[in-house]
């Protein structure tokens, strides 16, 4: 990458259960291998408001969807302020699992007008350069959530709510989603993603 070039930001989204982390280790390897300076991050984050919401996410109960909507915009202001601008300032190709558009789709699932969320998340914070949305059954996200911890968290993880989320994520359109079926082989996955991100942004050969 060119010195004093701004980097790019890739993000990955879905529900609960859809691949992203597989994803994200996966790209961020190839990204690596091709020679290119990468920061890999995630939301929510390890910081305070981050703590407070995955501590949120283990309990019973939830607190009030304002509320909860407050936690998320916190986190992501000290997020892009702290880690993702410098990251992409200093050239870097930042890959995020989970932004704005989670927020977007979980919020509005939860009865907040996700429409207003989008808007609001657009003004306040930078727009990702692509958007891989890894997009799978509730079901099948739900079975593969299960599979690999044991258990479902009680607040998202059930069936009813993640096909409302699924719901909000079908509606969103924006040029730099790239929407991908999720519940592919991991490999053949893998080779969409980097063949998307070799297209769209040309940083891999494909």
């Amino acid at each position: 990458m060119k010195r004093g070039r701004r980097g790019s930001f890739i993000v990955f989204e879905g529900i609960d259960g859809s691949g992203k982390s597989t994803q994200v280790a996966r790209l961020v390897d190839a990204l690596r291998e091709a020679g290119q300076d990468v920061l890999e991050t995630r939301e929510p984050t390890d910081g305070p408001a981050g703590r407070r919401i995955r501590e949120m996410l283990k309990g019973e109960q939830r607190v009030a969807p304002e509320q909860e909507l407050a936690w998320f915009f916190e986190d992501r202001a000290e997020h892009v302020r702290d880690v993702i601008e410098p990251a992409l300032e200093a050239g870097k190709v930042v890959v995020c699992d989970r932004y704005y558009l989670s927020t977007v789709a979980y919020q509005g699932a939860g009865g907040l007008d996700w429409r207003a969320i989008l808007a609001d998340s657009e003004a306040r914070f930078p727009a990702p350069d692509l958007v891989l949305l890894l997009e799978v059954t509730p079901e099948g996200g739900l079975t593969r959530t299960e599979t690999r911890t044991g258990h479902a968290e009680p607040i998202f993880e059930n069936i009813a709510f993640l096909e409302r989320v699924a719901a909000v994520f079908g509606q969103i359109e924006r040029p730099w989603i790239v929407r991908l079926p999720g519940e592919a082989d991991a490999d053949a996955v893998s080779a969409s993603v980097r063949a998307v991100v070799a297209e769209r942004l040309g940083l891999l050969t494909g």
